[in-house]
Formats: C-alpha cells, structure tokens, sequence
C-alpha cells in the first residue's frame, strides 16, 4: 500500500537516472512525495521516468548539475509543477580516473570538484529561498566513505566527498535557524554502475577479485544497495530525522568502523 511518510512534500533529485537515484526517486514516490527528476540525458531520464510510470507524481529536467542556469531553471520548473520545494537529494556525481597522485590530470580533478562538489553547492544555493518559503525543508548530499578515509589512486574523488561534508556542515549551521536540516549520506561499496567501474579501473584483469578483496573489509561481508540507500534517504528527508542536521550518515555495512 502507499505510505504517507512524505506526502504533500516535493522533491528535486540530481543524478536520477543512477541507481541510488532512481532507487531514491522511487521510494519517495511510494511515500507520496511529488519528484522533479533531473540527469544530462534527455534519453536515459525518459527511460528513468517510464520505469517509474506507475506514479504519476513525477516530471523530469534536463542539466548539467555544473550549469547554474540550469539549476536556477529546474528549480523554478519545480515550483510551477508543483508549487513548491521541500526536499533536495544532491545526488549526480563521479567517480573519475582512478591513478597515483602523480599521474592525476588537472582535467580529472576539476571534473571531480566541478560535479561532485559546486554541483552540490549550486543546487542548495538555489533551493533555499523556495524551502524558506515552505518553512522548511531537508537537503540531503550523496558524499562517501571517500569523504572520512583515503582510499588509495583515488584522490580527486576523496578530496571532493570531504570538501562535499565540510559543505553540509557550514550549510546545516547558516541555515538551522530557517528549518533546512541538511545531511550527507556516506555510502560505502554499493552495488551499482559506480562500484564497477572503480572495480574494473582498479583491476581490469579481474575486477572481481577486487570485489572479493573489498568485501573483506566489510564488517556485514557484503555490498550495500541502492534500495538501502534509498531507505537512510527517506529518513532523512522525512519529518522523522526532525533533529538532525550537519550529520554525515554513513551506510557502509561496518566498513569505516574498523
């Protein structure tokens, strides 16, 4: 049956032809929430969308999430489907090129900071008048357990999951007093598109070895989901998590506890 967990709330979703971002899309739907759904790809969000043709509470814009036009325009076009802006799940992002410190490229870097990080901070920008207007509203960023450990050959994606945690803490603290509670979520190796990717630059004779090594470090010995994540992005978004904010939300099967 429906639930009723964000109902009468609307929510603006980046990166929502990914796995965490559909799985996301979907939950809140199944909660009664209004979704913007919003990617690069005019073609991969209207396969996003038909997926999701069961729920008639959707609408999707094309940006790059770099585009500070385009976001100023997603939001707006939210506001005018749905009247309003409640939620934000900061979620498109990359993982980039996976080398020694030495052999980064500056081009890897800044499209790591460019998506992962301004991508973030751009569409909070633009969220905060709308969710004043509301009285409130939750602002969730995807960051990683790259934002709290240093795994090795991947510095530019590490750098910008911490810079994204340093944006949600000062976020949290300006804008408390106004009701926007604003989380990260740190996802540990979920199975999806991004981890097999990382799995194959790392290793591409035998990327599931690599699997099997990580795993291993695993506390539960297993990959999270992108329905898990879907469901820590329901709490928070929630008027459950009505006390936290500036919080990094590890999901990570006990991997940082180590």
């Amino acid at each position: 049956m429906p639930g009723t967990r964000l109902a009468n709330k609307v929510a603006i979703i980046t990166g929502a032809t990914g796995g965490i971002g559909e799985a996301t899309a979907r939950r809140f739907l199944q909660e009664g929430a209004g979704v913007m759904l919003v990617g690069r790809s005019a073609e991969k969000l209207a396969a996003t969308a038909e997926r999701l043709a069961d729920f008639s509470a959707t609408a999707t814009f094309v940006a790059d999430v770099t585009d500070e036009e385009a976001a100023a325009a997603a939001v707006a076009a939210t506001i005018d489907r749905f009247g309003g802006v409640d939620i934000l799940i900061a979620n498109a992002g990359t993982e980039g090129r996976t080398a020694p410190i030495e052999r980064q490229t500056v081009a890897n870097f800044e499209e790591c900071l460019r998506t992962n990080v301004i991508g973030v901070w751009l569409w909070m920008k633009h969220c905060v008048a709308p969710m004043q207007q509301r009285g409130g509203g939750s602002m969730i960023a995807l960051s990683s357990i790259a934002g709290v450990v240093g795994p090795r050959e991947m510095a530019p994606y590490n750098a910008s999951k911490h810079a994204v945690n340093g944006l949600v803490k000062t976020a949290a603290n300006e804008l408390a007093t106004t009701g926007i509670r604003v989380n990260a979520i740190g996802p540990g190796p979920i199975d999806n598109r991004m981890i097999r990717s990382l799995e194959e630059q790392i290793l591409p004779d035998d990327p599931d070895g690599i699997r099997v090594m990580v795993m291993a470090g695993i506390a539960m010995n297993r990959y999270g989901t992108n329905e898990e994540v879907a469901n820590l992005a329901l709490f928070l978004a929630s008027d459950e998590s009505s006390y936290c904010t500036g919080g990094i939300h590890m999901i990570d099967g006990g991997l940082t506890a180590a």
